[in-house]
């Protein structure tokens, strides 16, 4: 034999062995449960006997068996033929052999020979024969064909070549006259298949984000029955945390079925990225932020403690490292003070001043976004852009604006702080004044006053918001004299030609008009602060960017306050790290988003508002680097674009078909679908990641800060 014969022949032989290996890891000869006798390439049929079911610890429904020809035991198995290769299969239900029927009368006609006798079942010894019994302990599984698990080359160190275990979600080719063995994976075969992810997903993660890290998420659970004997309950289930970093995550499932408690372990994940398992991952500081509707997050709960009665709130994450103080790592924000929570920081703006003119403005149309009155609708289409400061007459307009708006607010129940004054002086043109003054109108007493407050240098809060609402019932007025004033005005010699009152102001003051117009922009009330400068959206970016978790507690808010000052939080995400793409930076913040209740905040699943900030969000955030986690009790709540861009799915119970059906639209899904509606366990999941490549049922352990 020549040297190439030998190192081929060499090679060979390592490789057989390398492959009878992995094969014994995968199927064990004791595990067999049966016979495929029909398959396609989407399901397959097996025929089992109850003594193999016995043996393997049952068969429970959704169970995952594999189907081969090859067998583990041989010295000699060629990974490159088509059979060196197994079938992944997921257990159905029950199938008809062809001999079904018959065995059913054999055991109806044996049954009514015991019928009425309690002590004795059909089945038993002097009532069925060991052949017959033997005969019927034959049944039938129908089974969904998963995919393919099959073996393959690759160069290892120093150009070695090693096999690794690749898997495709299909069955390339069948023979339909060629027998499969089919086995049950034992724990150590179940674990191996169910944290099955493509070297090639590690290699991105690596590459992207220097860090293949996974985490236990729970273990393998079945069924709602889930008895120990069934030998599956301790094979751990890992995820990938890279994994939801710039892509979107969804938690579906009734109320206390679990999704807090797996928000709290993905969140756990994510932030523990900074402190590597391994030497060679790189640390990482994600962002991450929790619209905390309940603020289960943000206070310590009756739920929050573990067996001992000591904290177990996800605000105490920081605490797994000594070297590090709440304020380095978790940032807590919130509407009100909390008792337990000293270093709250409270989500104040103050509307008045210059710089939050604008951003509070936003709020407020946010607040009145249903809203679809005229007035309403007329002044949210308002906007505050701080005009030339050369030219003087569009200065002097925006600060007429200005001080109606901040009329608005005062009359609407804003606190006005103290160095925001009521300057009226070359505001309100001398013969405006005069013709109030002088006006015949029945309102003429209400012109007059109004005229002698826009007359006064420095008038109250509360007489300019009287002498704005004289002031556009004044412009309304056909009678009053405004019109003589205007027509005037617009053809005066050294005139622009432009009207007195814009449009803009019109738009303002005619809140003043509508019955509840000050009271609805109070609803906005809550979010305001004479005594701060401060814009909590621009501190909670800066927070995130430098790899916090923020908290924000919406518990003591209004709905729709609620809902504005998240919008607009995210808005704030959003354009800073798309600024940052464009720019064509590298660095981009990561930036992790939860979104708890997401009914209440994300659009309406018949809503096809493709501008809407969450929309793009879920549209565009891979790109500029934010992913999105949002858990709510409905699929069909969430829009569809943002479903169909959800790459990470945690299915806990829900209770209805119109659910469970829109459910079935995606993955494999629809395999689950009974068993979602039916098992109300809290914690049991179905979940399907980037990473994995089908749906794994699992059970989810229970949060632990300390773990």
């Amino acid at each position: 034999m020549d040297i190439e014969k030998g190192i081929t022949k060499d090679l060979e032989t390592i490789q057989s062995k390398e492959a009878k290996k992995w094969f014994q890891k995968l199927i064990q000869k004791s595990e067999y449960v049966g016979e495929l006798f029909s398959i396609d390439y989407e399901n397959a049929k097996v025929q089992i006997h109850d003594n193999e079911r016995q043996k393997v610890g049952g068969i429970p429904s959704l169970s995952f068996l594999v189907a081969t020809r090859v067998d583990p035991d041989n010295d000699d198995i060629d990974f490159k033929t088509e059979d060196a290769s197994f079938i992944l299969l997921r257990v159905m239900d029950a199938a008809q052999l062809p001999n079904s029927s018959e065995a059913e009368r054999i055991r109806v006609e044996t049954a009514q020979r015991v019928s009425g006798d309690t002590d004795t079942h059909w089945d038993g010894d002097g009532i069925m024969d060991t052949k017959t019994r033997v005969y019927l302990g034959y049944a039938g599984l129908q089974c969904r064909i998963i995919g393919t698990f099959f073996l393959e080359e690759s160069s290892g160190e120093n150009g070695n070549a090693h096999l690794h275990l690749k898997f495709g979600s299909d069955l390339s080719n069948f023979y339909p006259n060629r027998g499969l063995k089919v086995y049950k994976p034992n724990g150590k075969a179940l674990e191996t298949i169910v944290n099955y992810t493509d070297p090639s997903n590690l290699e991105e993660h690596i590459e992207k984000y220097g860090t293949a890290e996974s985490v236990k998420l729970g273990y393998i659970r079945y069924a709602s029955t889930n008895r120990k004997f069934q030998e599956i309950d301790d094979v751990p289930v890992h995820i990938y945390p890279a994994d939801l970093l710039s892509q979107k995550s969804a938690l579906f499932g009734m109320t206390r079925t679990g999704k807090s408690n797996t928000t709290k372990i993905i969140a756990k994940s994510v932030y523990e990225l900074r402190y590597p398992a391994k030497s060679e991952d790189k640390a990482l500081r994600i962002g991450q932020i929790i619209f905390d509707p309940n603020g289960e997050y943000a206070n310590e709960n009756a739920q929050d403690t573990d067996g001992n009665n000591n904290p177990n709130a996800l605000k105490n994450i920081w605490k797994i490292q000594d070297d590090v103080t709440k304020s380095d790592e978790v940032v807590t924000y919130g509407i009100t003070e909390h008792p337990n929570d000293p270093d709250r920081i409270l989500m104040l703006l103050n509307f008045y001043t210059d710089d939050n003119l604008q951003i509070g403005k936003e709020i407020i149309d946010s607040i009145l976004a249903d809203d679809t009155t005229t007035q309403m609708r007329n002044f949210r289409q308002v906007a505050f852009e701080t005009p030339d400061q050369g030219d003087r007459s569009a200065l002097t307009r925006h600060n007429r604006r200005v001080l109606a708006y901040r009329a608005a607010l005062a009359r609407a129940g804003f606190d006005v702080p103290s160095n925001i004054l009521t300057d009226t002086r070359r505001l309100f043109n001398n013969d405006l004044i005069n013709e109030m003054q002088n006006s015949q109108s029945d309102n003429a007493p209400e012109y007059q006053s109004a005229a002698q407050v826009f007359s006064n240098q420095n008038p109250s809060w509360g007489q300019l918001a009287n002498a704005f609402e004289a002031l556009d019932k004044f412009i309304r007025d056909r009678q009053g004299g405004y019109q003589t004033f205007e027509s005037a005005y617009v053809n005066r010699p050294t005139g622009s030609g432009d009207r007195w009152a814009d449009e803009d102001l019109k738009k303002i003051i005619g809140i003043f008009q509508y019955a509840n117009g000050t009271r609805k922009i109070g609803k906005a009330v809550a979010q305001h602060s004479a005594d701060t400068g401060e814009d909590y959206a621009e501190d909670i970016y800066s927070h995130l960017k430098d790899g916090k978790l923020v908290i924000i507690d919406q518990s003591s808010g209004d709905p729709e306050l609620n809902k504005s000052s998240a919008t607009r939080i995210m808005t704030k995400i959003f354009k800073e790290n798309q600024r940052q793409f464009i720019h064509g930076k590298t660095d981009i913040s990561e930036i992790l988003v939860y979104i708890e209740e997401a009914h209440n905040i994300l659009p309406a699943g018949s809503d096809l508002d493709l501008l809407d900030i969450w929309v793009r969000t879920a549209k565009e955030g891979a790109k500029y680097r934010i992913g999105m986690v949002y858990a709510t009790q409905e699929v069909s709540s969430i829009q569809k674009n943002i479903l169909r861009n959800t790459a990470n799915w945690f299915i806990s119970h829900l209770n209805n078909t119109d659910e469970t059906k829109e459910l079935s639209k995606y993955y494999d899904f629809a395999d689950f679908e009974p068993s979602i509606r039916r098992a109300q366990d809290k914690g049991f999941l179905r979940v399907k990641t980037l990473s994995n490549p089908f749906v794994i049922p699992v059970q989810v352990d229970k949060f632990d800060v300390t773990a």
